[in-house]
């Protein structure tokens, strides 16, 4: 009887043979198996590249591998798997692999941490944290013009008004002389040394000369300079980060390297 069992459950296992090694290859062509692997291979491929996993593409990969199996082997019947080009592309394809294999690798073992990607943060803000001056200018050619300008504002001339009329700066003028918000930096040194002299409100008493001819400026408003939160920005510093650790990576293998060529940079 336990004889019986066994030769039937060989007998099952025989029978089931096909079947599962049926389930490992998605197609037959002729004579040759596909295997499934070459699919999940294609599919990890457009994953990487950002692409968004689901039945169309799944379908779409399993036609590709299909195909490709079938221009392979009229390829190889022609002989052309021998020839000195296909050689030579087979050799830059291996090493593509690799290199990407290789620096996947490296990306695995040194994770960027959120500790790593707020101090980046940090840094940045420290940078970028200072005051920001709201403020419109009326640019002219002559300190004489702009002298006129600025003694019919005090006179109750509207500065918006004066700036459209008179300024010669195209990106302000039509706005009313409106600057926007920008830190003094931005500015030539005379622009921005008057500038942040003034209180909210207040307008130079006296042209401001500079290399681009004499401004009348009124300081709108001030603020401190916004920044974006951490967490809106922490999938870009990890990246950026990724990218600075797998250039060092890439500069201490050419450092380590005895070669006698010399790299043009």
């Amino acid at each position: 009887m336990k004889i019986q069992h066994l030769v039937r459950g060989v007998a099952v296992a025989v029978a089931l043979t096909p079947l599962f090694v049926q389930a490992q290859n998605i197609a037959i062509v002729n004579g040759k198996a596909v295997p499934k692997a070459r699919v999940d291979a294609l599919l990890q491929q457009a994953q990487r590249a950002g692409q968004q996993l689901g039945p169309e593409l799944e379908a779409q990969a399993r036609d590709q591998v299909v195909l490709r199996e079938i221009f392979v082997q009229e390829a190889e019947k022609r002989g052309l798997a021998k020839s000195a080009a296909y050689k030579d592309q087979m050799e830059i394809a291996r090493q593509s692999i690799l290199i990407r294999e290789l620096f996947e690798a490296h990306k695995a073992a040194n994770p960027v941490t959120d500790a790593a990607a707020q101090a980046e943060y940090d840094k940045f803000k420290a940078a970028a944290s200072g005051q920001e001056y709201r403020a419109r200018h009326i640019l002219v050619e002559s300190e004489d013009e702009a002298k006129k300008l600025i003694a019919q504002i005090k006179a109750g001339g509207s500065f918006e008004e004066l700036a459209k009329q008179h300024s010669k700066d195209p990106g302000s003028g039509a706005n009313g002389g409106d600057l926007d918000f920008a830190k003094p930096d931005s500015y030539v040194p005379e622009f921005s040394q008057a500038m942040v002299a003034l209180k909210k409100g207040e307008m130079t008493p006296a042209p401001v000369k500079s290399q681009f001819g004499f401004h009348i400026i009124k300081l709108e408003d001030t603020r401190e300079a916004p920044f974006p939160a951490f967490d809106d920005v922490k999938a870009q510093l990890k990246q950026r980060l990724e990218q600075q650790q797998m250039q060092q990576f890439q500069e201490e293998l050419r450092a380590k390297a005895k070669t006698d060529y010399k790299f043009a940079q």
